[in-house]
């Protein structure tokens, strides 16, 4: 009866569904919402990540109880916020923003702390956090200019995503790839599957599904 449970991913991230997908997990659907994310004062970047993920995940639930819909599924959230030191880098909207966190990042390491957040069954709340510690190199203005130019750089946390060309200014990760990507992989399973998600089954139904297609 497990593998009927549906899984809801509050988030409308590509980067996200496509790592639940490199695991062999198709969501339901997406239900992202809008929450307002600016830190609040002293916040710690850890702390925040995990505040985020979880009004993330209690916004979704409660439009699924508003709509009727909650019974049978399981909500997966999730937040990612960058930071040097206590220095939380924005999430890059306009070329300014990247420009500025580029710069501050070159030749520095920095944290990139994740935020998971699941709401089961029960309606109870799980989290975990989830930190990896990544060093770029320094930065030409060619780099900076290439990867500007890109456009990679929009709506990132930190105003890069490591999947893409600044995967090549990576000189040392300690920690989670995935982490880095937006969704630690091995954290966000192990809570839903706590759950009682049952990953196999799915993963079962969806070759069974493609087999017969």
């Amino acid at each position: 009866m497990a593998a009927t449970h549906h899984l809801v991913l509050a988030s409308a991230s590509p980067r996200r569904l496509a790592l639940l997908q490199q695991a062999g997990i198709e969501p339901e659907r997406l239900l992202p919402v809008d929450i307002d994310e600016a830190p609040e004062r002293g916040e710690h970047p850890r702390s925040l990540a995990k505040r985020l993920s979880r009004q993330k995940a209690e916004a979704a639930f409660q439009v699924l109880r508003e709509r009727d819909e909650a019974e049978g599924r399981i909500l997966l959230a999730a937040d990612t916020v960058v930071s040097v030191g206590r220095r939380i880098m924005p999430k890059a909207e306009v070329e300014d923003d990247a420009l500025a966190n580029l710069r501050f990042l070159s030749g520095r390491t920095h944290r990139v702390y994740t935020g998971v957040c699941a709401i089961g069954l029960s309606g109870r709340v799980r989290q975990r956090l989830v930190e990896t510690r990544v060093r770029f190199k320094r930065l030409t203005r060619d780099d900076i200019r290439d990867y500007i130019d890109s456009g990679e750089w929009r709506g990132k946390a930190g105003g890069y995503g490591i999947q893409g060309l600044a995967g090549a200014f990576v000189v040392r990760l300690v920690g989670s790839y995935t982490n880095v990507v937006g969704l630690p992989l091995y954290e966000a399973l192990a809570l839903v599957e706590g759950e009682g998600f049952d990953i196999h089954g799915v993963r079962r139904a969806l070759r069974e599904t493609g087999e017969t297609a």
